[in-house]
């Protein structure tokens, strides 16, 4: 049989599925593509952003409840109340963080994985792709509101995704080109230079048949002309 790595390259993917298909599989380095870990960070970063956003608010609100709610109780130093405080604020900042974390991260997350999702399935990068990334995504997160929350999630969810893909559209064009177009590029250089080098071996191989062919083709002329 032929050695491995010598069939014909794999086509290029044709269709929305197959482009799919690939945002979730590793190359022959073992990687991600560059969307899927971008879906990652971004995951990561909108939690901790939502966390922030949640905690410190009720971290300071949290900590002056407790002056207010305490000027009554007796402690033993001036460093033992400052610690009460800080505990009380704590407490706090990690419960409504923690409530404001994941929803953000999931947020971001679904609104990330259907526009990049969309991005691949139509092999461009456009606002309706972000616009229809942000209405899914409200749409899903507020329909147990019923049918008024689905509408409002839709509002709300076409709202944000307009003005943010506006802003990765800006940042794409200060680059010169999308994810997309840069993956299609890279993919299509990829596929060219394995192509080449199938070719390549190709040639090779029939060369070296034709060779021993006309070696082996030697040594019966020469005994036909003694017969």
């Amino acid at each position: 049989g032929a050695p491995a790595g010598f069939g014909r390259p794999a086509p290029l993917p044709q269709t929305g599925w197959e482009r799919l298909s690939e945002l979730w599989r590793r190359d022959e380095q073992q990687q991600l593509p560059e969307e899927t870990v971008n879906i990652a960070k971004s995951a990561f970063t909108a939690g901790v952003v939502g966390w922030l956003y949640g905690g410190l608010p009720a971290f300071v609100s949290a900590r002056k409840a407790f002056v207010e709610s305490s000027h009554g109780e007796m402690f033993q130093s001036r460093a033992e109340a400052v610690q009460s405080a800080h505990r009380a604020g704590l407490r706090s900042f990690i419960r409504y963080g923690w409530r404001w974390s994941w929803r953000v991260a999931a947020f971001a997350t679904m609104f990330n994985v259907v526009s990049t999702g969309l991005s691949a399935y139509r092999d461009k990068t456009t606002i309706s792709n972000f616009a229809a990334a942000g209405a899914f995504t409200g749409a899903l997160f507020r329909m147990h509101l019923g049918l008024q929350g689905l509408v409002g999630g839709i509002v709300f969810g076409t709202a944000f995704g307009v003005p943010a893909g506006g802003l990765l559209m800006a940042m794409y064009g200060l680059a010169g080109e999308t994810l997309q177009e840069k993956r299609s590029r890279e993919r299509r250089e990829l596929y060219e230079q394995k192509l080449a080098e199938w070719q390549s071996r190709l040639s090779m191989t029939e060369i070296l048949g034709q060779t021993e062919s006309n070696a082996q083709g030697r040594p019966e002329m020469e005994r036909a002309r003694e017969l």
